[in-house]
């Protein structure tokens, strides 16, 4: 499978993952559910622009290089600043399973977006400094 469609349906997927688990955590009460949740709208807007719109520009990697950043720093917030949390409170909620597994399925999805968006902006980088081929005769 072609490197940008794994990178387009895995920064899809990271994205989705990362919404739910944030209404998890609103309907949890980990999070209150005002107008600063809000933030989390134009954000998804312009990941998901940069996913779709901006794929394989400089600007579309760079964008999902900091959204995967993001989703990446949202399991290691919650297992490990409120690790008491997760261990403790969480086991009590009927929906603590998916709260556990969308922490995980977003870790290893946003690592795995993270990766294929470097090396996307990696080759692009490469490719810009490559001295053009002669042309033959």
């Amino acid at each position: 499978m072609k490197q940008s469609v794994l990178l387009t349906l895995a920064s899809l997927l990271t994205l989705l993952l990362l919404l739910l688990h944030l209404a998890d955590d609103i309907v949890l009460g980990f999070e209150k559910g005002g107008r600063s949740n809000l933030l989390a709208v134009p954000i998804a807007v312009l990941w998901l622009y940069a996913t779709l719109v901006l794929a394989e520009r400089r600007s579309g990697y760079v964008i999902v290089v900091f959204g995967s950043l993001l989703g990446a720093y949202v399991p290691y917030l919650h297992f490990g600043a409120a690790a008491g949390v997760a261990g403790g409170r969480v086991a009590q909620y009927s929906g603590a399973f998916f709260w556990v597994w969308t922490l995980l399925a977003l870790g290893v999805c946003a690592v795995f977006t993270l990766i294929l968006s470097a090396q996307g902006l990696w080759k692009l980088e490469r490719s810009r400094f490559r001295k053009p081929e002669p042309k033959s005769p």
